[in-house]
């Protein structure tokens, strides 16, 4: 059976970036990858000049999918920061190169990250997050993208959120294992905001209190194989699983055997997917 969801890995969580990247997607078959923007303290940048062009050719030719970008810097700055300052004016121009990099990329998703200075703590921070979100989105869809937010807000917040961002074009990231550490139930929220949620989602898993590499996909204690039958049930249009696991070890063993159970997880989506599929019409 042919795979119609599709496996990805994430850069920003690899030893190298951009066109190193994507190669080492292509030799451990991986379908996709998602880019980090980049900037101080994160790497160097996607959209330095010529660097788009070369990932976008060498993701061509590997035959990888650009499945989307993001920004983790505006973790750093805070999109929260309150209008006329010199933080939103940081915010706003990291937005329009997120939106510009992802549209030269051709990724069909840009999805804006809402952690540590950027986390949604209350209805001050959800209101303004909310503004900066709507202003990008609509630059996004202009662009043909849609954008989404990844947050760890319970399904009630996350369903305001994207009320007062008033976009068609915007959508919830769902990570399996971050709403995890905030004591959430994400099956209970998948099942709550899965008409909002992309297709793309974020597969990862941890240990509490460690402070050693990511555990494979499922030795964790963030419930994956729950999570992931709650998609399975709620969400019909998974395009993507993207392994989101901390890699940057270099240990290409670990990296193999995540993806293994990445493409385990996505075919018994898709397996589900067609037995939940009406019966072809006979003639």
């Amino acid at each position: 059976m042919s795979r119609t969801v599709l496996t990805g890995v994430v850069d920003w969580r690899l030893p190298v970036r951009g066109v190193e990247a994507v190669d080492l997607a292509f030799r451990h078959r991986a379908d996709g990858i998602q880019f980090d923007l980049g900037g101080p303290g994160r790497g160097p940048r996607l959209d330095a000049p010529g660097r788009l062009a070369r990932v976008r050719t060498a993701a061509r030719s590997a035959g990888v999918v650009p499945l989307g970008a993001t920004a983790n810097l505006l973790n750093d700055i805070g999109i929260t920061a309150a209008p006329g300052t010199l933080e939103a004016a940081r915010v706003r121009t990291v937005l329009d190169r997120l939106v510009d990099a992802g549209g030269e990329l051709g990724a069909p998703l840009v999805f804006v990250p809402s952690f540590r200075r950027s986390a949604i703590r209350n209805e001050t921070d959800l209101l303004r997050t909310a503004e900066v979100l709507g202003r990008a989105a609509e630059r996004a869809r202009a662009s043909g993208l849609l954008l989404a937010s990844e947050n760890v807000l319970p399904a009630h917040l996350a369903r305001r959120l994207a009320d007062a961002v008033g976009q068609e074009g915007f959508r919830l990231l769902l990570d399996t294992y971050n709403p995890v550490a905030e004591g959430l139930d994400v099956p209970e929220l998948v099942a709550e905001i899965a008409p909002l949620l992309d297709g793309r989602i974020h597969l990862k898993d941890g240990r509490a209190g460690s402070t050693t590499a990511t555990p494979l996909l499922g030795d964790g204690d963030g419930g994956l194989v729950a999570t992931v039958d709650a998609v399975a049930r709620h969400l019909p249009r998974v395009t993507a699983l993207v392994l989101e696991n901390d890699h940057r070890d270099g240990d290409h063993a670990r990296l193999r055997a995540d993806l293994d159970r990445t493409r385990a997880f996505a075919l018994g989506l898709d397996r589900q997917g067609m037995e939940a599929a009406p019966p072809c019409p006979s003639y």
